[in-house]
Protein backbone atom coordinates (compact mmCIF):
# COMPACT_ATOMS: atom_id res chain seq x y z
CA UNK A 1 0.00 0.00 0.00
CA UNK A 2 0.73 3.72 -0.83
CA UNK A 3 -0.27 7.45 -0.33
CA UNK A 4 0.31 10.05 -3.33
CA UNK A 5 -0.08 13.41 -1.33
CA UNK A 6 -0.33 15.74 -4.03
CA UNK A 7 -3.72 17.24 -4.66
CA UNK A 8 -6.00 15.59 -7.51
CA UNK A 9 -9.10 18.39 -8.71
CA UNK A 10 -12.28 17.91 -10.05
CA UNK A 11 -14.20 20.28 -12.08
CA UNK A 12 -15.81 22.26 -8.54
CA UNK A 13 -12.60 22.57 -7.86
CA UNK A 14 -11.59 25.11 -9.62
CA UNK A 15 -12.82 28.12 -11.93
CA UNK A 16 -10.65 29.88 -15.03
CA UNK A 17 -8.96 33.03 -14.30
CA UNK A 18 -10.12 35.95 -17.00
CA UNK A 19 -7.50 37.18 -19.41
CA UNK A 20 -6.96 40.24 -21.54
CA UNK A 21 -9.20 39.60 -24.43
CA UNK A 22 -9.10 41.61 -28.17
CA UNK A 23 -12.51 39.56 -28.81
CA UNK A 24 -15.47 41.67 -29.40
CA UNK A 25 -18.07 39.10 -29.61
CA UNK A 26 -18.79 35.50 -29.48
CA UNK A 27 -19.32 34.96 -32.86
CA UNK A 28 -15.82 35.32 -33.24
CA UNK A 29 -15.00 32.75 -31.54
CA UNK A 30 -14.87 29.27 -34.11
CA UNK A 31 -15.21 25.78 -31.86
CA UNK A 32 -13.54 23.76 -34.78
CA UNK A 33 -10.77 21.52 -34.38
CA UNK A 34 -8.83 19.46 -36.83
CA UNK A 35 -7.11 16.64 -35.56
CA UNK A 36 -4.84 14.37 -37.52
CA UNK A 37 -4.66 10.46 -36.08
CA UNK A 38 -1.95 8.61 -35.35
CA UNK A 39 -2.21 5.39 -36.70
CA UNK A 40 -4.13 5.91 -40.12
CA UNK A 41 -3.17 9.69 -40.70
CA UNK A 42 -6.52 10.19 -41.15
CA UNK A 43 -7.81 13.79 -40.65
CA UNK A 44 -11.04 15.21 -38.92
CA UNK A 45 -12.52 18.62 -38.81
CA UNK A 46 -16.02 19.36 -36.19
CA UNK A 47 -17.16 20.37 -32.93
CA UNK A 48 -15.10 18.01 -30.98
CA UNK A 49 -18.70 17.60 -28.46
CA UNK A 50 -19.83 14.01 -28.33
CA UNK A 51 -22.90 12.10 -27.04
CA UNK A 52 -21.77 8.89 -25.12
CA UNK A 53 -22.65 5.43 -25.68
CA UNK A 54 -25.18 4.76 -23.77
CA UNK A 55 -28.49 3.78 -24.81
CA UNK A 56 -30.37 6.55 -23.74
CA UNK A 57 -27.97 9.38 -25.34
CA UNK A 58 -26.12 7.68 -27.90
CA UNK A 59 -28.69 6.40 -30.59
CA UNK A 60 -29.02 7.17 -34.13
CA UNK A 61 -31.37 10.63 -33.73
CA UNK A 62 -28.74 12.15 -31.47
CA UNK A 63 -26.60 11.14 -34.23
CA UNK A 64 -28.43 13.10 -37.13
CA UNK A 65 -29.07 16.04 -34.82
CA UNK A 66 -24.94 16.43 -33.63
CA UNK A 67 -24.10 15.78 -36.76
CA UNK A 68 -25.85 19.26 -38.04
CA UNK A 69 -23.88 21.12 -35.62
CA UNK A 70 -20.50 19.22 -37.02
CA UNK A 71 -20.60 17.59 -33.81
CA UNK A 72 -20.19 13.75 -33.18
CA UNK A 73 -21.86 10.42 -31.55
CA UNK A 74 -20.61 7.52 -30.69
CA UNK A 75 -23.84 5.18 -31.26
CA UNK A 76 -24.45 2.42 -28.52
CA UNK A 77 -23.36 -1.05 -29.43
CA UNK A 78 -26.97 -2.69 -29.03
CA UNK A 79 -28.27 -2.00 -31.93
CA UNK A 80 -28.41 -4.51 -34.74
CA UNK A 81 -26.99 -5.68 -38.08
CA UNK A 82 -29.95 -4.62 -39.91
CA UNK A 83 -30.51 -1.37 -37.68
CA UNK A 84 -27.32 -0.01 -38.66
CA UNK A 85 -27.56 -0.65 -42.49
CA UNK A 86 -31.03 0.54 -42.75
CA UNK A 87 -29.70 3.77 -40.93
CA UNK A 88 -26.43 3.96 -42.93
CA UNK A 89 -28.65 3.68 -46.29
CA UNK A 90 -31.37 6.39 -45.20
CA UNK A 91 -28.62 8.64 -43.12
CA UNK A 92 -26.72 11.52 -45.51
CA UNK A 93 -22.90 10.69 -46.36
CA UNK A 94 -20.83 12.77 -44.37
CA UNK A 95 -22.38 11.26 -41.23
CA UNK A 96 -19.52 8.68 -41.39
CA UNK A 97 -17.29 11.69 -40.12
CA UNK A 98 -19.86 12.14 -37.26
CA UNK A 99 -20.49 8.52 -35.72
CA UNK A 100 -18.84 5.77 -34.34
CA UNK A 101 -19.68 2.68 -33.99
CA UNK A 102 -19.08 0.89 -30.06
CA UNK A 103 -17.70 -2.54 -29.51
CA UNK A 104 -17.35 -4.45 -26.05
CA UNK A 105 -14.28 -6.67 -26.09
CA UNK A 106 -15.43 -9.99 -25.81
CA UNK A 107 -15.35 -12.88 -28.89
CA UNK A 108 -19.48 -11.68 -29.80
CA UNK A 109 -19.06 -8.12 -29.99
CA UNK A 110 -16.13 -8.64 -32.28
CA UNK A 111 -17.77 -11.29 -34.58
CA UNK A 112 -20.84 -8.34 -34.38
CA UNK A 113 -18.16 -5.52 -35.33
CA UNK A 114 -16.69 -6.98 -38.13
CA UNK A 115 -20.00 -8.41 -39.78
CA UNK A 116 -21.38 -4.43 -39.47
CA UNK A 117 -18.24 -2.46 -41.19
CA UNK A 118 -18.88 -5.58 -43.69
CA UNK A 119 -21.64 -4.07 -44.94
CA UNK A 120 -21.47 -0.83 -43.42
CA UNK A 121 -17.58 -0.20 -45.19
CA UNK A 122 -18.15 3.12 -45.07
CA UNK A 123 -17.92 3.41 -41.17
CA UNK A 124 -14.83 5.24 -40.40
CA UNK A 125 -14.39 5.30 -36.52
CA UNK A 126 -14.62 2.28 -33.83
CA UNK A 127 -15.45 3.09 -29.94
CA UNK A 128 -13.71 0.11 -27.77
CA UNK A 129 -15.87 0.82 -24.89
CA UNK A 130 -14.91 -0.60 -20.84
CA UNK A 131 -15.47 0.40 -17.50
CA UNK A 132 -11.89 -1.10 -16.68
CA UNK A 133 -9.25 -0.26 -19.47
CA UNK A 134 -6.86 -1.51 -17.21
CA UNK A 135 -6.76 -5.38 -17.92
CA UNK A 136 -3.91 -7.33 -20.22
CA UNK A 137 -6.98 -8.67 -22.33
CA UNK A 138 -8.61 -5.18 -22.90
CA UNK A 139 -5.07 -4.20 -24.45
CA UNK A 140 -4.86 -7.73 -26.29
CA UNK A 141 -8.19 -6.65 -27.78
CA UNK A 142 -7.37 -3.51 -28.96
CA UNK A 143 -4.46 -4.56 -30.65
CA UNK A 144 -6.33 -7.44 -32.78
CA UNK A 145 -8.77 -4.39 -33.28
CA UNK A 146 -5.76 -2.53 -34.91
CA UNK A 147 -4.64 -5.46 -37.03
CA UNK A 148 -8.11 -6.43 -38.22
CA UNK A 149 -8.85 -2.23 -39.25
CA UNK A 150 -6.20 -0.77 -39.91
CA UNK A 151 -7.89 1.65 -41.69
CA UNK A 152 -10.15 2.59 -39.07
CA UNK A 153 -9.87 5.54 -36.43
CA UNK A 154 -10.05 3.66 -32.64
CA UNK A 155 -11.30 5.44 -29.67
CA UNK A 156 -10.55 3.22 -26.82
CA UNK A 157 -11.01 3.25 -22.79
CA UNK A 158 -11.37 4.02 -20.38
CA UNK A 159 -8.79 5.28 -18.35
CA UNK A 160 -7.01 7.72 -16.11
CA UNK A 161 -3.67 7.63 -15.78
CA UNK A 162 -0.98 8.66 -18.35
CA UNK A 163 1.09 5.28 -18.46
CA UNK A 164 -1.89 3.42 -19.64
CA UNK A 165 -2.71 5.96 -22.09
CA UNK A 166 0.34 5.19 -23.65
CA UNK A 167 0.09 2.06 -23.82
CA UNK A 168 -3.34 1.81 -25.49
CA UNK A 169 -1.92 4.37 -28.21
CA UNK A 170 1.02 2.01 -28.69
CA UNK A 171 -1.27 -0.88 -28.62
CA UNK A 172 -2.89 0.52 -32.11
CA UNK A 173 -5.73 3.43 -30.61
CA UNK A 174 -5.68 6.69 -31.79
CA UNK A 175 -8.00 8.64 -28.92
CA UNK A 176 -8.53 7.31 -25.46
CA UNK A 177 -11.28 7.77 -23.54
CA UNK A 178 -10.41 9.47 -19.97
CA UNK A 179 -12.89 8.81 -17.03
CA UNK A 180 -13.31 6.26 -13.84
CA UNK A 181 -16.73 6.86 -11.99
CA UNK A 182 -17.52 11.03 -12.65
CA UNK A 183 -20.57 9.86 -14.63
CA UNK A 184 -23.65 11.03 -13.74
CA UNK A 185 -25.41 8.00 -13.00
CA UNK A 186 -22.12 6.18 -12.41
CA UNK A 187 -21.59 4.43 -9.17
CA UNK A 188 -18.09 2.61 -9.49
CA UNK A 189 -16.65 5.26 -7.04
CA UNK A 190 -19.04 4.04 -4.29
CA UNK A 191 -18.93 0.33 -4.91
CA UNK A 192 -15.38 -0.05 -5.72
CA UNK A 193 -13.59 3.08 -3.98
CA UNK A 194 -11.97 2.97 -7.16
CA UNK A 195 -11.96 6.93 -9.32
CA UNK A 196 -9.72 9.50 -9.93
CA UNK A 197 -10.98 13.49 -10.34
CA UNK A 198 -11.39 14.14 -13.50
CA UNK A 199 -9.72 17.41 -14.10
CA UNK A 200 -6.49 15.76 -12.85
CA UNK A 201 -7.39 13.11 -14.87
CA UNK A 202 -7.46 15.10 -17.91
CA UNK A 203 -4.45 17.26 -17.53
CA UNK A 204 -2.23 13.85 -17.11
CA UNK A 205 -3.71 11.85 -19.71
CA UNK A 206 -3.58 14.54 -21.94
CA UNK A 207 0.19 15.51 -21.53
CA UNK A 208 0.62 11.51 -22.32
CA UNK A 209 -1.34 11.43 -25.35
CA UNK A 210 -0.52 14.33 -26.95
CA UNK A 211 3.38 13.31 -26.80
CA UNK A 212 2.47 10.07 -28.40
CA UNK A 213 0.60 12.10 -31.06
CA UNK A 214 -2.72 10.83 -29.89
CA UNK A 215 -5.38 12.43 -28.65
CA UNK A 216 -8.10 12.17 -25.28
CA UNK A 217 -11.59 12.52 -24.22
CA UNK A 218 -13.03 13.18 -21.37
CA UNK A 219 -15.76 11.12 -20.75
CA UNK A 220 -17.89 12.29 -17.74
CA UNK A 221 -18.24 14.81 -14.92
CA UNK A 222 -19.77 17.59 -17.33
CA UNK A 223 -22.58 18.73 -15.54
CA UNK A 224 -22.68 22.54 -16.78
CA UNK A 225 -21.54 24.03 -19.99
CA UNK A 226 -18.33 25.96 -17.48
CA UNK A 227 -17.44 22.57 -16.72
CA UNK A 228 -17.49 21.19 -20.53
CA UNK A 229 -15.28 24.59 -20.82
CA UNK A 230 -12.81 23.35 -17.91
CA UNK A 231 -12.47 20.11 -19.54
CA UNK A 232 -11.01 21.89 -22.62
CA UNK A 233 -8.88 24.05 -20.84
CA UNK A 234 -7.14 21.14 -19.24
CA UNK A 235 -6.00 20.00 -22.16
CA UNK A 236 -9.03 17.50 -23.50
CA UNK A 237 -9.49 17.29 -27.35
CA UNK A 238 -12.89 15.80 -27.14
CA UNK A 239 -15.74 16.11 -24.01
CA UNK A 240 -17.57 13.27 -24.14
CA UNK A 241 -21.97 14.10 -22.77
CA UNK A 242 -24.11 11.56 -20.89
CA UNK A 243 -26.52 13.61 -18.60
CA UNK A 244 -26.36 16.39 -20.18
CA UNK A 245 -27.72 15.20 -23.50
CA UNK A 246 -30.40 12.83 -21.93
CA UNK A 247 -34.02 13.41 -21.62
CA UNK A 248 -34.72 14.69 -25.27
CA UNK A 249 -36.56 13.50 -27.82
CA UNK A 250 -33.40 12.26 -29.50
CA UNK A 251 -31.84 10.76 -26.51
CA UNK A 252 -33.87 7.60 -26.58
CA UNK A 253 -35.11 6.33 -23.12
CA UNK A 254 -38.81 5.68 -21.74
CA UNK A 255 -40.63 8.65 -21.77
CA UNK A 256 -43.22 8.35 -18.32
CA UNK A 257 -45.69 11.15 -16.98
CA UNK A 258 -45.77 11.87 -13.15
CA UNK A 259 -48.63 13.45 -12.17
CA UNK A 260 -48.85 15.66 -15.71
CA UNK A 261 -45.12 15.95 -15.93
CA UNK A 262 -43.01 14.49 -18.58
CA UNK A 263 -39.56 12.53 -18.01
CA UNK A 264 -37.38 10.12 -19.63
CA UNK A 265 -35.52 7.19 -18.44
CA UNK A 266 -31.53 7.80 -17.95
CA UNK A 267 -29.61 4.85 -16.32
CA UNK A 268 -25.95 3.86 -16.37
CA UNK A 269 -24.41 1.12 -18.56
CA UNK A 270 -23.65 -0.77 -16.18
CA UNK A 271 -26.86 -0.31 -13.85
CA UNK A 272 -29.29 -3.08 -13.13
CA UNK A 273 -31.35 -1.59 -15.32
CA UNK A 274 -29.26 -2.42 -18.49
CA UNK A 275 -28.05 -5.32 -17.20
CA UNK A 276 -31.67 -6.71 -17.30
CA UNK A 277 -32.24 -5.47 -20.55
CA UNK A 278 -29.49 -6.99 -22.32
CA UNK A 279 -27.39 -9.47 -20.13
CA UNK A 280 -30.89 -11.26 -18.40
CA UNK A 281 -29.86 -9.93 -15.16
CA UNK A 282 -27.08 -9.07 -12.63
CA UNK A 283 -24.25 -11.80 -12.93
CA UNK A 284 -23.59 -13.46 -9.29
CA UNK A 285 -20.44 -12.56 -9.20
CA UNK A 286 -20.63 -8.79 -9.75
CA UNK A 287 -22.75 -5.41 -8.50
CA UNK A 288 -24.31 -3.15 -10.39
CA UNK A 289 -22.59 0.04 -10.50
CA UNK A 290 -25.01 2.42 -12.28
CA UNK A 291 -28.36 4.46 -11.29
CA UNK A 292 -31.14 4.48 -12.81
CA UNK A 293 -33.02 7.72 -12.58
CA UNK A 294 -35.70 9.78 -14.42
CA UNK A 295 -35.16 13.52 -15.40
CA UNK A 296 -37.42 16.16 -16.78
CA UNK A 297 -37.65 15.97 -20.55
CA UNK A 298 -36.04 18.75 -22.09
CA UNK A 299 -37.77 18.59 -25.94
CA UNK A 300 -35.43 18.74 -28.83
CA UNK A 301 -31.59 18.42 -28.21
CA UNK A 302 -30.82 21.40 -30.51
CA UNK A 303 -30.92 24.00 -27.75
CA UNK A 304 -29.58 22.46 -24.97
CA UNK A 305 -26.40 22.41 -27.70
CA UNK A 306 -26.62 25.66 -28.76
CA UNK A 307 -26.74 26.53 -25.25
CA UNK A 308 -23.84 24.55 -24.49
CA UNK A 309 -21.57 25.70 -26.95
CA UNK A 310 -22.60 29.58 -26.47
CA UNK A 311 -21.22 28.84 -22.74
CA UNK A 312 -17.84 27.48 -24.03
CA UNK A 313 -17.59 30.15 -26.82
CA UNK A 314 -18.19 33.01 -24.02
CA UNK A 315 -15.13 30.89 -22.00
CA UNK A 316 -13.00 31.76 -24.88
CA UNK A 317 -14.16 35.24 -25.33
CA UNK A 318 -12.69 35.61 -21.15
CA UNK A 319 -9.54 34.53 -21.35
CA UNK A 320 -8.91 35.71 -25.65
CA UNK A 321 -9.10 32.38 -27.28
CA UNK A 322 -10.38 33.25 -30.84
CA UNK A 323 -10.02 29.40 -31.47
CA UNK A 324 -11.22 26.15 -28.98
CA UNK A 325 -7.20 24.94 -30.25
CA UNK A 326 -6.21 27.96 -28.04
CA UNK A 327 -8.20 27.47 -25.29
CA UNK A 328 -5.80 25.39 -23.27
CA UNK A 329 -3.28 27.91 -24.05
CA UNK A 330 -4.71 30.79 -22.48
CA UNK A 331 -6.03 28.58 -19.11
CA UNK A 332 -5.49 29.67 -16.29
CA UNK A 333 -7.20 27.48 -13.50
CA UNK A 334 -7.36 28.81 -9.93
CA UNK A 335 -8.08 27.05 -6.73
CA UNK A 336 -11.83 27.94 -5.00
CA UNK A 337 -14.10 26.65 -2.26
CA UNK A 338 -17.32 27.67 -4.22
CA UNK A 339 -18.48 28.03 -7.42
CA UNK A 340 -21.92 30.05 -7.82
CA UNK A 341 -24.56 31.84 -5.34
CA UNK A 342 -27.41 28.86 -5.10
CA UNK A 343 -29.42 31.91 -3.26
CA UNK A 344 -32.23 30.86 -5.48
CA UNK A 345 -31.94 27.67 -6.41
CA UNK A 346 -33.55 24.97 -4.55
Amino acid sequence: MRIENDIKLGFKNVMIRPKRSTLKSRVEVSLLRNFKFRHTGKTWEGVPVMAANMDTVGTFEMALALAQHKAFTAIHKHYSLAEWKNFMQGAPPEIAQHIAISTGSGKADAEKLRMVIEQCPSLEFICIDVANGYSEHFVDFVKRTREAFPDKVILAGNVVTGEMVEELLLAGADIIKVGIGPGSVCTTRVKTGVGYPQLSAIIECADAAHGLKGQIISDGGCKVPGDVAKAFGGGADFVMLGGMLAGHDESGGELVEKNGEKFKLFYGMSSETAMNKYAGGVAEYRASEGKTVTIKYRGAVDHTLQDLLGGVRSTCTYVGAQSLKELTKRTTFIRVEEQHNQWFEE
